[in-house]
């Protein structure tokens, strides 16, 4: 994760003016120790061998250290190039050279067996140049995974298919253990942070996600520190359990390169105990809130707290 922000004036929330990045230095409570033992060189190893991509590295994950360490990672399917362009993500847009490789669920699947997981969970970058966004690997490779491990659960993080009822019933289908799809933001910046996606789109992908699987915990994330307001958030958190979201994970956003969207402001680990704590009483089944908080980190346990309600 890149060291050096650029720190914008808030006047979404108080309209103070905020430091400059250089006055502004990244506060204690984001700094992170990297773990880089014999595991991590392990997972490393059998990635590289089996020409895989992770989100890990390609969204340059603050957690990555750690969570290789613990022998988990998240794998990224369809090629390491997204048709998009979103501000805040440091995976690279352009155009694929070519269709998504279809030996690839079997190698997730090899390197599922190979780390002994338990829980595995599987994302993707955008491919809105195939007709059902990359769907049907996504199914593929659940079906991959549980044939040569049938007892890892296995996580999807979807794109939202430009809003494709037939690509989410293809996944959804394959019976993932958890379904996520990440809203990212608060409605207002969609344009700024998201542009190609939409925030109703992403309700509705969620909403009928729930409604094809009443079992299947369905999960969503957003990133806080954008220039959202605590209005404008709870709002939004209000929106998805409506929705039927059970599971909802909150982290702060953090500018990957000079060339993305800038931190606004760092979110204060209290306030992002406030949100956990109003979000259980909105009712969501599980929620996961920190500053350091991704969408897959600790997913596992996500998943089990979902399960029991706690």
């Amino acid at each position: 994760m890149a060291s050096h922000f650029n720190i914008l004036p808030d006047t979404t929330n108080c309209g103070a003016d905020v430091p400059p990045a250089e006055l502004h230095p990244r506060p204690p409570w984001l700094k992170v120790r990297f773990f880089g033992g014999e595991n991590y060189q392990d997972l490393k190893r059998i990635m590289r061998h089996l020409d895989l991509h992770t989100v890990c590295e390609s969204a340059r994950c603050p957690n990555q250290g750690e969570c290789w360490e613990q022998r988990t990672a998240t794998f990224m399917i369809l090629g390491d190039i997204c048709t998009r362009a979103c501000a805040f993500c440091a995976v690279t847009s352009g155009r694929p050279a070519g269709p998504p490789d279809e030996y690839e669920p079997e190698r997730v699947a090899q390197a599922v067996e190979e780390m002994r997981l338990k829980y595995a969970v599987v994302t993707s970058v955008n491919r809105d140049d195939q007709a059902d966004g990359g769907a049907k690997i996504f199914a593929r490779t659940i079906a991959a995974i549980r044939a040569r491990v049938p007892e890892c659960k296995v996580e999807v993080l979807i794109p939202d298919f430009r809003g494709d009822s037939a690509a989410l019933e293809i996944v959804v289908a394959a019976r993932p253990d958890v379904l996520n799809h990440n809203v990212e933001t608060v409605p207002r910046l969609y344009r700024r942070v998201r542009p190609g996606a939409v925030f109703a789109r992403s309700l509705e992908l969620l909403h009928r996600a729930k409604h094809l699987a009443a079992s299947m915990p369905v999960k969503t994330g957003m990133m806080l520190g954008l220039g959202e307001t605590r209005e404008e958030v709870l709002r939004s958190m209000g929106d998805l359990v409506a929705q039927g979201t059970d599971i909802l994970t909150l982290g702060q956003y953090l500018q990957p390169t000079r060339e993305h969207l800038p931190v606004v402001r760092f979110v204060h680990p209290h306030e992002f105990a406030e949100y956990h704590q109003l979000g259980r009483e909105m009712g969501f089944r599980h929620v996961e809130a920190g500053p350091l908080v991704r969408s897959s980190y600790h997913a596992f346990e996500q998943q089990q707290a979902a399960h029991q309600g706690v």
